[in-house]
């Protein structure tokens, strides 16, 4: 995963604790407080933070559940060699 995305992730994650955790890709959005409003702010923040525009139908339950799922759909838009990996 990207760190530009993972520290845009950090601050949805309301439920996560006073401590830092470490955002891997089977971290659990919606234990950690991602809801659907929340989801719906943090894909604008991607979609600007990126420069992308992320699919309809990608705009799902599944998507929002890891993650590893919205890095996922997020990389697919990158252009090829911008991934911007890091380990997860």
């Amino acid at each position: 995963m990207d760190a530009r995305f993972t520290e845009l992730l950090r601050p949805f994650l309301k439920h996560a604790g006073p401590e830092e955790i470490t955002i891997t890709g089977d971290t659990d959005l919606r234990r950690l407080g991602v809801d659907s409003m929340q989801a719906i702010e943090l894909l604008f923040r991607l979609e600007d933070t990126f420069g992308i525009e992320l699919p309809d139908e990608d705009m799902n339950d599944t998507t929002f559940a890891t993650a590893g799922n919205l890095w996922r759909v997020v990389a697919a838009q990158l252009p090829d060699g911008d991934t911007g990996r890091v380990s997860a």
